[in-house]
């Protein structure tokens, strides 16, 4: 069963994913908050596997919260839900250290998914949003300086697999996934997961030229 936390200042937005998410067979919501502050407060009392949450709000703003739930609670993952699908708004996210990034029109089911994804150490990404980072990171380093290996592992990333699987795929240990990401990061010059998921489908040749993302 997925625990989600819901977070967004709009009531009427709060009853409609409470609705989706216990509909659902495999999650449920174990808690709401109307800004960042709340969320913090309710983590105090709950464990969810997932932060569902909204960017613009009063008294602590999403991505203040973000901040702080990834850094007093490692084991959370946030999943941004919002309207907001501009560049610099998805990157204060994702640099704040939510996993995945969801737009609010986004069909319900495909949230459903995207919060199972996220449960499951993945970076879920609405393609949208995906577009709009891919095209202002065409600038990237350049793949010729990633061992053969460490290509396979991110271009597995790029494709959503969590390290368990990606282990599983390449017949290695995790701790060795692990550890090519580590020199991965530091070599293309990302900090989290799912900007190298970015980088992997702007540079590898897995990838369309086009910067649709993998489904």
């Amino acid at each position: 069963m997925i625990d989600v936390l819901v977070v967004d200042d709009h009531a009427l937005m709060r009853a409609g994913l409470a609705g989706l998410i216990d509909g659902a067979e495999d999650m449920r919501m174990v808690a709401v908050a109307a800004d960042g502050a709340q969320a913090l407060a309710a983590l105090a009392t709950t464990t969810p596997h997932v932060v569902l949450m909204d960017l613009s709000m009063p008294v602590m703003d999403g991505v203040s919260a973000t901040r702080r739930i990834t850094a007093e609670h490692p084991g959370v993952e946030v999943l941004v839900l919002t309207s907001f699908s501009d560049e610099q708004q998805v990157m204060e996210a994702l640099d704040a250290g939510a996993i995945g990034y969801v737009l609010k029109d986004t069909d319900p089911a495909d949230l459903l998914e995207a919060i199972r994804a996220a449960a499951r150490g993945q970076s879920p990404l609405d393609p949208r949003v995906a577009r709009t980072l891919l095209h202002g990171r065409r600038t990237a380093a350049p793949v010729i300086e990633l061992t053969a290996r460490e290509q396979e592992v991110l271009a597995l990333v790029g494709r959503g697999l969590a390290n368990k699987q990606i282990a599983r795929a390449l017949g290695i240990r995790e701790g060795t996934v692990k550890a090519h990401l580590t020199n991965v990061f530091q070599r293309i010059g990302v900090r989290d997961r799912t900007s190298a998921a970015l980088w992997a489908r702007t540079n590898l040749p897995e990838f369309p030229a086009s910067g649709t993302p993998a489904r």
